[in-house]
C-alpha cells in the first residue's frame, strides 16, 4: 500500500524516481529500495508534496503571465 502512494506521489510531482535522486544528490539503489525492501524516509513524502504544489503554483504564475500578455 505505502509502495502505491509512493508511486502516486512521484507521478503527481512530475518527477521519476532517478530524477528525485538526482535533484537531491542521492544514490538512486537507495531511493529504488524503498519501495522494495524499506519504507522511504518520512520527509520523502513532505518534500514530494511540497515539490508537485510548487511545480503547479509555477504552471499557474506562467499561464497568468501568458494571459495577461494576451491582454496588452
Amino acid at each position: 500500500m505505502e509502495r502505491e502512494k509512493l508511486n502516486t506521489l512521484f507521478k503527481h510531482a512530475g518527477l521519476s524516481k532517478k530524477e528525485f535522486a538526482q535533484k537531491l544528490s542521492m544514490n538512486y539503489q537507495s531511493v529504488n529500495q524503498w519501495e522494495s525492501t524499506q519504507n522511504a524516509p518520512l520527509w520523502v513524502w513532505s518534500w514530494l508534496e511540497n515539490y508537485a504544489k510548487a511545480r503547479k503554483f509555477d504552471e499557474m504564475m506562467a499561464l497568468g503571465k501568458s494571459m495577461e500578455e494576451g491582454k496588452r
